[in-house]
């Protein structure tokens, strides 16, 4: 997702990912930044990653219950969870639950990534 348009919808209305799959979010900039679970029908395993490709924070996000009846947007979006990136963050990276389990990364850890290629791709 490295367009505003694709970071925005996320993983929202997906009932599944990909096989050993997942979603990586490009930003232009690195920032605090906080993801939700807005219209998300799957949990969702989230890494933040800084500028250097280092865990900033991992988090176990939930499915939240849809909008109630009569419920407006403000209300929805007001009570939905937010998990922050614990300082600036210019990447994330969602996957299928459990996988934060399976491959064994935390806080602190470094993924190898093309950060160059991904961060001139950012719009």
């Amino acid at each position: 997702a490295v367009d505003e348009k694709s970071r925005v919808r996320g993983m929202m209305a997906r009932e599944a990912f990909p096989d050993h799959g997942g979603m990586l979010f490009v930003f232009p900039d690195a920032t605090e930044r906080s993801f939700w679970m807005a219209n998300c029908l799957i949990n969702i395993d989230l890494l933040f990653l800084d500028a250097r490709g280092t865990i900033t924070a991992v988090h176990r996000m939930v499915i939240e219950p849809p909008p109630a009846d009569g419920e407006s947007l403000f209300a929805y979006e007001g009570r939905l969870l937010r998990y922050w990136s614990n300082g600036p963050a210019q990447f994330a990276v969602e996957l299928e639950p459990g996988s934060l389990d399976r491959l064994g990364v935390g806080v602190n850890d470094r993924i190898d990534l093309d950060l160059r290629r991904l961060k001139d791709m950012a719009r």
